[in-house]
């Protein structure tokens, strides 16, 4: 079974007109639809988006940082955008396995300020480390340090492979969101595992290019 969305599409003389996109229907244990972004979707038509997707998206990630000094440069309009619209959101920072956690986590506060409603804080961790101990340790400096200057614990985003070959078990108490874009919905009833991405190449109204697309086990309002 498949949900239709209605999106904005445009011919060569800047005419809308509209189609049709589907979506697959949620897995069992999944609850919602969102998004995550960052400045390779550009400059986002907010407008557009709120209007058409009538509450089929209920939650987005933005791209905060990345690093020790990098900065998304669409990070701080989409997060005005979705606190003025009321949609439920949270930040992510790009994790580099041979930097400092701890200056990569001071980094991603000095662009993060959490609001009481956000959604938890995100570390990105998707590129090999020179072992597996040692990005496992400096991730662990960076949750530990975020989670005690926001109040709030971060969930740990990664490829399938990733969580199944080195992290799987190695940070008790965290949250997962995996990346892993096939349909075999039996890996994901993990209890760690929280959200999955399940296609990097959406269609959105208002969003130029593809995006993620993700589930959740959480039924966002």
């Amino acid at each position: 079974m498949l949900v239709a969305v209605i999106v904005y599409r445009y011919t060569g003389n800047n005419s809308p007109k509209f189609e049709l996109v589907n979506l697959p229907e949620l897995p069992e244990g999944f609850y919602s639809y969102g998004i995550d972004i960052s400045h390779h979707q550009g400059e986002i038509d907010w407008d557009t988006f709120f209007h058409s997707t009538d509450s089929i998206i209920t939650f987005v990630y933005c791209k905060a940082t990345e690093g020790l000094n990098h900065v998304d440069s669409q990070y701080e309009t989409n997060r005005d955008e979705l606190l003025e619209h009321g949609m439920p959101h949270g930040a992510y920072h790009f994790f580099l396995p041979n930097k400092d956690g701890l200056q990569q986590a001071k980094h991603f506060l000095t662009i993060y300020s959490p609001t009481q409603n956000d959604l938890p804080p995100v570390l990105d961790a998707e590129v090999e480390g020179s072992s597996d101990a040692e990005i496992i340790e400096r991730m662990k400096i960076w949750l530990t340090h975020v989670e005690e200057e926001t109040g709030k614990r971060p969930l740990i985003y990664t490829s399938y492979n990733f969580y199944k070959d080195i992290f799987k078990g190695k940070f008790p108490g965290y949250k997962f969101w995996i990346a892993n874009y096939n349909t075999i919905a039996s890996r994901f009833e993990d209890e760690e595992i929280i959200h999955w991405q399940f296609s990097d190449n959406g269609e959105m109204p208002g969003i130029s290019g593809p995006v993620d697309l993700n589930y959740s086990k959480i039924a966002f309002e």
